[in-house]
């Protein structure tokens, strides 16, 4: 690794904002200092870093390897300035996805907030996948997300809450709602879910083929508080932890379609990395949301 570290730094920005002028401006540098580093380290390391065009710059198959380690490094830093910033405050960061945001963490980071009101919290929002791996490289303090979920040591998690997921649809499905349906006749509506590789997707894939039937999925999401309101269109029938669709259902807006097969429970968890210690303000947030700190 060279020793120049500001070469490193401008490739991260330059990386970040796809532009060598936006990484000029925020570094407070010019356009052609920074294009001169950059091909300064490109020369250096023996390999093209950027794929240059009129709309700006992506990185190449090379750029993107050297990104993966630069990135962490100066998360790392920047949320160690941020503490120092804080003159002791501190920063917390979490990484999570939306059924453990709106079932469980916002409610947590209310109280946290009342005890702590000095401490900044850094919230990153990802799929259960991202926000472990995001864990694993050291970005964020722990991860709180929805099972299920694959880890294993130095990985440990922390059950914090159960909730069960139902089957919901709009006023043109609502006949669907006055008797239970067997997963094997939703093969003839319309599917609302995740998109593949998200935990919740493998969840109901795995539960159909419990019972036989494949999973056929019509309308693909990025996130899951994007299925209500495909839900509320009539656009299919879709899957939600039942809180999230509780006011919808009592406004009318969706009907619940009880099933003949049971859904299982599922969790809300809280994953820390053992091998890196909690101190300050993370590890009292910890034990918040793990009740053994009480507000």
């Amino acid at each position: 690794m060279s020793s120049n570290y500001d070469y490193y730094r401008i490739f991260y920005y330059v990386a970040q904002y796809h532009s060598f002028t936006e990484a000029a401006h925020v570094l407070k540098n010019s356009q052609p200092n920074i294009t001169r580093c950059m091909n300064n380290l490109e020369e250096e390391l023996g390999c093209a870093l950027f794929v240059r065009s009129n709309r700006g710059v992506t990185l190449t198959p090379e750029g993107q390897k050297l990104y993966a380690h630069v990135s962490v490094a100066f998360r790392q830093l920047e949320t160690g300035e941020d503490e120092l910033r804080q003159n002791g405050g501190g920063i917390v960061s979490i990484g999570t996805n939306d059924a453990a945001l709106h079932l469980l963490l916002l409610d947590k980071l209310k109280q946290f907030r009342a005890l702590q009101p000095g401490i900044r919290v850094r919230i990153s929002s990802h799929a259960t996948a991202q926000a472990l791996t995001a864990l694993r490289n050291g970005l964020v303090d722990f991860a709180v997300v929805s099972t299920p979920l694959h880890i294993r040591r130095p990985l440990h998690e922390d059950r914090l809450m159960a909730f069960r997921d139902i089957l919901i649809g709009g006023p043109r499905f609502a006949a669907l709602s006055r008797t239970r349906q067997h997963l094997a006749g939703l093969v003839d509506y319309p599917i609302i879910c995740l998109e593949e590789g998200a935990g919740a997707r493998e969840f109901f894939q795995r539960l159909f083929a419990r019972h036989e039937i494949k999973l056929r999925v019509d309308l693909e999401v990025a996130a899951l508080d994007q299925v209500l309101p495909m839900v509320v269109s009539d656009l299919g029938l879709g899957f939600v932890p039942a809180p999230m669709a509780a006011q919808a259902i009592a406004d009318g807006q969706v009907f619940h379609i009880p099933l003949v097969e049971e859904i299982p429970e599922r969790h809300i968890s809280l994953v820390s990395d053992e091998s890196r210690s909690h101190r300050g303000a993370a590890e009292r947030l910890r034990r918040l949301l793990c009740g053994e700190e009480r507000v």
